[in-house]
């Protein structure tokens, strides 16, 4: 009980304030970045989604505004802007539940207020939404969306490890790049989401919520397995020694 109280009263402390603010901004940014060049495309473009073209744009605009989002908020939050990353840094103990909560919140709120300013600003211009086509299955792209938010929450690990020295800026740009390389291995197939608060948002103001928890299950299970393999697999804390605790 008294480590639950602790957890909560850390999870209200000035220093986890100012991150949900990190990460509501953050969030923000990327969402209007990413869903708006949806909607940039698609008004120059009425057949943009079988122009191989706006696919390329898509990617770009996720890889660039991921990249930004990561960088302003990495040394305030940890620069998660998705709750997929979040849930994996959770489960890998980095971050409290109760905090994760939060973060979960404010990524889910900057994501509906950022679809809300694309719709209002655009004149009532149709929000776009994550889908799959007829032919493909749920199971199927729960599993591709899983792969995909695996690679990407794998990488955050990678880039934020302070045993590979200091994040700097390539770390952001290694998580943009292995995220818009997914949207380009992924798009016709289911949007390349992998960022539930993204989907939750286009999908709340578009008005769709059809197959809405393909883009909640892949990610969430596929940034677990990402955390687990990498925290106790590939590069796990290293523990002294006995010896060595001991000064022998």
């Amino acid at each position: 009980m008294a480590s639950l109280t602790s957890r909560l009263e850390h999870s209200v402390t000035p220093d986890a304030l100012r991150s949900y603010l990190a990460e509501f901004i953050s969030t923000f940014i990327f969402v209007f970045a990413t869903v708006g060049s949806v909607m940039s495309s698609r008004k120059m473009v009425p057949d943009a989604a079988i122009d191989p073209s706006s696919l390329i744009v898509n990617a770009i605009a996720n890889a660039f505004s991921l990249a930004v989002a990561v960088y302003i908020s990495a040394n305030i939050s940890g620069g998660h802007v998705n709750p997929a990353v979040t849930f994996g840094m959770a489960v890998g103990g980095h971050i409290s539940v109760p905090v994760a909560i939060f973060y979960w919140i404010s990524q889910l709120i900057a994501s509906v207020m950022a679809c809300l300013l694309l719709k209002v600003t655009t004149v009532s211009q149709h929000v776009p939404t994550h889908g799959i086509p007829q032919e493909m299955t749920g199971f199927g792209a729960s599993v591709l969306e899983g792969v995909m938010t695996f690679a990407l929450v794998y990488t955050v690990y990678a880039a934020g490890d302070p045993r590979r020295g200091p994040l700097g800026a390539i770390g952001p740009l290694a998580i943009g790049f292995v995220s818009g390389a997914n949207v380009l291995a992924s798009g016709p197939f289911t949007g390349g989401s992998m960022n539930p608060a993204t989907s939750f948002g286009s999908a709340l103001v578009g008005g769709s919520f059809k197959n809405h928890a393909v883009y909640w299950v892949g990610p969430l299970i596929g940034s677990a397995l990402a955390s687990i393999l990498y925290d106790n697999v590939v590069f796990p804390v290293q523990v002294p020694a006995i010896a060595d605790r001991a000064g022998v």
